[in-house]
């Protein structure tokens, strides 16, 4: 190399060297494309890191095995992989959603998928007779989450996937809110799973990501894998690097946030400040039992009403100090919001209603700031 001029120097000696190091921790492959062999073919089928990378490739393991799914795809945001599996469906697919599901599901179906010639209904996944009778020659999935967001409705997974199989249709769940830890709603029978992996599995705050978690190797797992690669919403490796460290420690975090969203819970449930608490750990929550039987424990997420309306609700936000005002959930620190503002004219949500995600702070601290913010309504 010693006849080279600089600027080609400046490239060679960059090159990567050390290939058989074996480093405890996963590295991070930032490489966008990969070297061939002499015959044309590639060393382990990485192409290009659009189509596939070791990071993101580790993080679609852990989220098939953590699932108990037969395969798993990586995504960008939580958005993207619930768009690709909308994108899975064909022309004139009607889709069965709680009625309660996340915002943006309605949202993208009624700004995107509606031009696309995919129809929703809306249906109370709580009562089999309504998801029996909603069901049309047309519906090809069921989309549902338990708990719910924001009011933690519970539903009947196994129920509603033994009543789904009979019509010859997807059951789809978003696992976000119960993680894989606390339930993997395949077992339960479901087709799909998917979740947003900035929330508990990433749990810092701190990245981007989705995923999509199939219970078989079946024609629609492969055409979300041909969606994922041919549109691109990938993760980057630094994300999928980020997202499988929040892997390591969920079981702990999720443990930890759960009892404390407990204690937290129960006192809120006694207070003449508060008209209801929806939690489905607490025993006076219509889908207690259900939870009880298809779920470890029943999460960190909480929402309650509080007497007065919605200016006794942001009141009570503004005068909480160990809870931050933000959107999103699962992440180390506690978070509030006033779930109306965030949803719009059109939220059915409460206006009462303020949706709690209960981080790592001790539950007495956090007991103590809701004292306070309620004894401020006093």
């Amino acid at each position: 190399m010693d006849d080279l001029h600089k600027s080609t120097k400046a490239i060679q000696a960059g090159k990567a060297t050390h290939q058989e190091v074996r480093p405890v921790a996963m590295p991070i492959y930032l490489s966008s494309t990969y070297e061939r062999k002499a015959d044309g073919s590639y060393h382990n089928n990485y192409v290009y890191s659009r189509n596939d990378n070791p990071n993101r490739q580790l993080l679609e393991q852990s989220m098939a095995e953590l699932e108990g799914g037969a395969v798993a795809y990586a995504f960008s945001s939580g958005m993207a992989a619930i768009s690709a599996v909308l994108q899975s469906l064909s022309t004139g697919d009607h889709i069965l959603l709680a009625d309660d599901v996340y915002f943006k599901v309605r949202t993208l179906l009624d700004d995107v998928y509606n031009r696309w010639g995919l129809s929703y209904s809306l249906v109370d996944m709580t009562d089999l007779d309504a998801v029996a009778a909603a069901i049309g020659p047309h519906t090809r999935m069921l989309w549902l989450e338990s708990p719910s967001n924001p009011m933690l409705k519970i539903t009947d997974i196994e129920a509603v996937t033994t009543l789904t199989r009979e019509y010859n249709c997807l059951t789809v769940v978003d696992n976000t809110w119960a993680t894989p830890i606390l339930m993997n709603p395949i077992q339960l029978g479901a087709d799909i799973v998917v979740h947003s992996t900035t929330k508990y599995i990433g749990g810092h705050s701190d990245v981007l990501g989705g995923a999509v978690v199939c219970g078989v190797a079946d024609d629609t797992a492969q055409r979300v894998a041909d969606i994922q690669v041919a549109m691109g919403a990938v993760p980057s490796p630094f994300d999928c690097w980020l997202v499988s460290r929040g892997v390591q420690t969920l079981p702990l975090r999720v443990a930890a946030q759960s009892s404390a969203a407990m204690k937290l819970a129960e006192y809120l449930a006694g207070h003449d400040q508060v008209e209801v608490v929806h939690y489905p750990g607490l025993t006076t929550h219509a889908g207690h039992s259900i939870a009880a039987s298809q779920m470890s424990d029943y999460g960190a997420m909480l929402s309650v009403q509080i007497v007065g309306g919605q200016s006794a609700a942001l009141a009570v936000c503004n005068a909480l100090q160990l809870f931050t005002q933000a959107t999103s959930l699962g992440g180390v620190e506690s978070l509030v919001e006033h779930r109306q503002s965030v949803e719009g004219p059109s939220s059915s949500t409460p206006p009462s209603l303020l949706r709690l995600s209960v981080g790592l702070e001790h539950a007495e601290d956090l007991i103590s700031d809701f004292a306070q913010a309620l004894q401020s309504l006093a």
